[in-house]
């Protein structure tokens, strides 16, 4: 099942965060300006978020191979689509809805629902982060893979390849068939009352919103950071490594993280992390930006990637036990997606009214700050109704 679920978010995630690199040529080519480009990830990003939980309630019911299927053509046809674009609304239709339906039925959230239902509460920590680090192991090879293709072939050639590839996500998800109605941790309970449950825990509101600065983080990231390389004089090739390293460093952290979460509250190494994204985007801010600083920074990017992403799960299965725990992970990462639509929109709004990235670094660093402080008071503690039961 891990080895399924490695495969799959490979696929799944690591394409997902090479859609930057698109960026340029898209725009120049179809005549758009990256407002509107960012604003096509922050449909698709949103969409991913709203359609989480939907998504992750029928995870729970009918199990994780079915959702992932069809979340896997709903992907691929958006590339395909996407390959044939000729204007914008072609651009919100394939890469922002169809796309963005896909990723949440082929996504982590679902992955890891599967997986949880089968890990104790003491190595999910380190299972979640291995399945969060595979994702960034796709994104430090497909992302100079990718360039190299568009180099060689074109954007539209390039995405028909990356369609062809999505499309083999379902016949690797069988792996993941697990009992889903006889499983997970935690008492008989409704959809109802495991919503009223989470809804009144003050942790999970704070999870929810420290979530959607972590969204904020990543998609700004994913979709404007090869661009501001490129307006910084970086080259083309060092621009795609500098992404590239920031997959590979993920791996580290999100194992690292995600291992540190078994040993140490969670809630603690989540406010370690956001402390430290805080001060990195104010060192971005104030360093000139060359072919050297570029990889550096995406190197100490990678260490803080998608490390809360185990550690923010790795909460909700451990208060909340792991019957509905798609669902309820669903919503939080539903919160992580609203963060990136407003990370992937305003960073394009924000450039196209100023010239620069400058004030959207500035408000990622106040962001990160913020949300260091929402997750200290968090109670991680499992509810007493899991006291008698095995986690």
């Amino acid at each position: 099942m891990l080895i399924c679920g490695v495969l799959i978010m490979l696929a799944s995630n690591g394409l997902r965060l090479t859609f930057g690199v698109f960026l340029r040529p898209i725009s120049m080519d179809l005549e758009v300006g990256r407002q509107v480009f960012g604003l096509v990830i922050a449909v698709q990003t949103l969409l991913y978020g709203v359609a989480q939980p939907i998504f992750g309630m029928f995870a729970d019911r009918y199990g994780a191979v079915k959702v992932i299927i069809v979340g896997a053509v709903f992907y691929s046809l958006g590339l395909w689509l996407l390959s044939l674009a000729t204007s914008a609304f072609d651009l919100y239709l394939s890469l922002g809805v169809l796309v963005g339906l896909g990723l949440a039925g082929a996504s982590q959230v679902i992955v890891l629902g599967a997986l949880g239902k089968m890990v104790s509460n003491e190595r999910r920590g380190v299972v979640f982060g291995t399945v969060i680090a595979a994702g960034s192991v796709g994104m430090f090879f497909f992302i100079p893979g990718i360039q190299a293709l568009l180099d060689m072939f074109g954007w539209r050639e390039t995405l028909v390849l990356m369609a062809l590839f999505v499309a083999l996500i379902p016949f690797v998800s069988s792996g993941l068939r697990v009992k889903a109605a006889g499983l997970g941790v935690g008492a008989a309970q409704s959809l109802r009352e495991a919503v009223r449950e989470a809804r009144g825990h003050s942790g999970y509101v704070l999870l929810a919103l420290g979530f959607f600065v972590c969204g904020f983080h990543v998609t700004f990231i994913a979709t404007h950071f090869p661009t501001y390389l490129a307006d910084n004089d970086v080259s083309v090739t060092a621009a795609a490594y500098a992404m590239g390293t920031i997959g590979l460093f993920n791996v580290i952290g999100a194992y690292a993280f995600g291992a540190a979460g078994d040993r140490f509250r969670k809630k603690n190494v989540l406010t370690l992390i956001y402390a430290s994204r805080a001060v990195l985007m104010t060192i971005i801010l104030l360093v000139p930006i060359n072919d050297t600083t570029a990889i550096i920074f995406g190197a100490a990017l990678g260490l803080f990637w998608l490390a809360t992403v185990p550690l923010t799960s790795g909460i909700v299965a451990q208060v909340f036990g792991t019957r509905h725990f798609s669902m309820l992970f669903g919503v939080v990462f539903m919160s992580h997606q609203i963060g990136g639509f407003s990370g992937a929109w305003l960073g394009g709004l924000i450039f196209d009214a100023t010239g620069s990235y400058d004030l959207m670094w500035a408000i990622s660093a106040g962001l990160g700050l913020a949300a260091a402080i929402l997750h200290w008071p968090i109670s991680d503690q499992p509810l007493e109704r899991l006291s008698d039961q095995t986690t």
